[in-house]
């Protein structure tokens, strides 16, 4: 159990202590920005393989509830949704993503596809990911790995917002107007309008992903989806 914790916490530490502090300033003016994205990013990707390795390897003693398979309906509801989100973020321009650039003339007609529904499709994805296997998962270990992406993409959508609005100024407040972080809360509002013609590709794309996740899910964890 304690492995497992250091893990979580070396993941979320290499992010939240890293990107969202002011080591970042620090590193990048010693090492430039193109070597803090790279050193950044042999960082993160060490302890994201620290961290699948230790899930892979701690045993699960502890459980807080008994896997039912009368519930493995919630991931089957949430991971297609999921798919269309992380896919279909990668389909659109969005200047939410790394290195990406904002001007305020034509910000507010970048909000198409997926970012009508969040300007972060990619963070909420990983968020119904991991909620729908905690469901599925009532053991301590997996409660830690899952729960430690998804409080690091919930927690990552509020950090952008910050970091962008700093960055872009008045082009991110145009963008932010017509789009938002909570799903659907800017189309509730009426600041924006869900336009189907714009979600056949993503919901295609999704389809085929979740697809390939359930042939391939057995092979990758060991674990078949019924």
């Amino acid at each position: 159990m304690t492995e497992i914790t250091l893990a979580a916490l070396i993941w979320l530490g290499t992010h939240l202590g890293i990107s969202s502090t002011p080591l970042r300033g620090v590193m990048v003016r010693a090492v430039g920005p193109t070597g803090f994205l790279g050193l950044y990013s042999l960082i993160a990707t060490a302890a994201f393989v620290y961290l699948i390795y230790v899930y892979t390897e701690v045993p699960r003693e502890v459980y807080f509830w008994l896997p039912n398979p009368d519930m493995f309906w919630v991931p089957k509801v949430m991971m297609p949704v999921a798919l269309i989100f992380i896919l279909g973020g990668f389909l659109v321009r969005n200047p939410t993503m790394v290195g990406a650039e904002l001007e305020e003339e034509g910000a507010q007609e970048l909000a198409r596809g997926v970012t009508r529904i969040t300007r972060h499709p990619l963070q909420w994805g990983v968020v119904l990911w991991a909620a729908s296997h905690i469901v599925v998962n009532g053991d301590l270990v997996s409660i830690v790995f899952f729960s430690a992406f998804g409080l690091l993409s919930l927690a990552g959508g509020f950090l952008m917002d910050m970091k962008k609005a700093r960055e872009f100024g008045a082009a991110w407040q145009a963008y932010a107007a017509v789009t938002s972080n909570i799903p659907f809360a800017a189309i509730f509002s009426g600041r924006n309008k869900l336009k189907l013609s714009e979600l056949w590709l993503p919901v295609v794309i999704g389809a085929v992903g979740y697809a390939a996740l359930w042939y391939f899910h057995e092979s990758f964890t060991g674990t078949v989806i019924f």
